[in-house]
C-alpha cells in the first residue's frame, strides 16, 4: 500500500455494542470502518451519541484507548447506548436485531464535530444512521461541507426508505454496496437490469457517480473507478462470522484509493482485509500486514 498521504478522516454514524450471546464487542459500521482504518495509518475521528450509562462510557473508553478522536461521541441523558443482537447462521452469515431508539439515533453535532469534518480529507456515512430524523439532519449538515464523501449503503431492514438512500447516494463521491443492495436499489429505482456491471452503470448515471464499489462475498468485489472497472474474485478461507467483514474492506479500499495506490492493487488489498476480519470472530480483529501479503500471494 502507498503510505505517501496520511489522511484525516471522519466516520458519522451509529456505535454499539454487538451482542453475541453472552459476550459483547463494540461495533457498528461507521465505527468499524474507523477503526481499520486507523490501523492502516489513518487519522480517525468518530461522530457518534451514547447513552450516560456503563456501555456508553465502556464504548468511549475502548474508543479512546484504540486511538480514535472521542471529543465528538457525544452523551446522551434521555437514550440508551445502542445495542445490537447477533443471530449466526451455520455459515457464519449474521442477521441483527437493532434496538430502537438508541443514543446514536439522537447525534448533535457539536462545535468540535463540524471543525473536524470541514479540516477532514473523507467522510465516511451509511443508511442506518438516518432511521431517525435528527441524526438525519445532523448529517445533511455534514454533508454540505467540502469534502470527500463516501457513502455505505448497509441496508438493514425495515430502517430505510429508498427515496432517503437516492438521495445520500446523490451526495457521495464513492458508494459502497453489497450485490444484493445493488440490486434491490437498482429495481426500487427503475432499473431493467439483471448483471451486476449493467446496475453499476445504471446506478451511476441515475446518481451522477463517478466511483462505486460492490461486494459478493466469497466471490470478491468489482470496483467502478475513473471510467474503469476492477476486480478481485474473491481469496479461500474458512468463514468465521461476516461481522464487519464489509466495513473494513471499505476501510482498505479507501484509504489505498485516496493514497494514490493502483484501483486494482487496492481492491486486491481490500478483499484480502476482508477475508481476514470473515476467517476471524468479530467485526474489529488484528490483522498483520504480513498476512494481508501472504494470503494476496496465495491468491494470485
Amino acid at each position: 500500500m502507498n503510505n505517501r498521504k496520511r489522511l484525516k478522516a471522519v466516520s458519522y454514524g451509529e456505535v454499539l455494542w454487538d451482542v453475541f450471546g453472552n459476550e459483547k464487542k463494540i461495533g457498528g459500521a461507521p465505527l468499524n470502518v474507523a477503526l481499520r482504518m486507523k490501523t492502516l495509518g489513518c487519522d480517525v475521528a468518530m461522530i457518534s451519541c451514547v447513552g450516560n450509562d456503563p456501555d456508553g462510557v465502556a464504548i468511549v473508553d475502548q474508543v479512546k484507548s484504540l486511538g480514535l478522536e472521542t471529543s465528538t461521541i457525544v452523551k446522551s441523558e434521555e437514550f440508551p447506548t445502542g445495542l445490537v443482537q447477533v443471530s449466526l447462521n451455520k455459515m457464519g452469515s449474521a442477521s441483527y436485531e437493532i434496538n430502537y431508539p438508541s443514543a446514536w439515533d439522537k447525534i448533535i453535532l457539536n462545535d468540535s464535530a463540524k471543525k473536524l469534518v470541514g479540516d477532514a480529507d473523507v467522510l465516511i456515512y451509511g443508511s442506518l444512521v438516518c432511521r431517525d430524523e435528527v441524526s438525519r439532519l445532523s448529517l445533511e449538515e455534514l454533508l454540505q461541507n467540502d469534502v470527500y464523501k463516501v457513502f455505505d449503503v448497509n441496508l438493514r431492514k425495515p430502517h430505510y426508505t429508498y427515496d432517503i438512500i437516492e438521495k445520500l447516494m446523490k451526495s457521495a463521491n464513492f458508494i459502497k454496496f453489497n450485490d444484493e443492495e445493488l440490486l434491490e436499489i437498482a429495481l426500487a429505482m427503475g432499473s431493467p437490469f439483471t448483471d451486476l456491471e449493467d446496475n453499476m452503470a445504471f446506478i451511476a448515471k441515475k446518481t451522477n457517480s463517478k466511483a462505486m464499489c460492490v461486494t459478493k462475498g466469497k466471490h470478491g468485489a468489482s470496483l467502478l473507478w475513473e471510467g474503469n472497472l476492477f476486480h478481485n474474485s474473491g481469496y479461500s478461507i474458512k468463514v468465521a462470522d461476516t461481522v464487519g467483514a464489509g466495513d473494513s474492506f471499505l476501510a482498505a479500499l479507501i484509504t489505498s484509493l485516496l493514497t494514490d495506490t493502483d484501483p486494482q492493487k487496492s481492491i486486491d488489498f481490500a478483499c484480502a482485509v476482508g477475508a481476514l476480519v470473515a476467517e476471524a470472530v468479530g467485526a474489529n480483529p488484528e490483522i498483520s500486514y504480513s498476512k494481508i501479503e501472504e494470503l494476496i500471494r496465495k491468491g494470485s
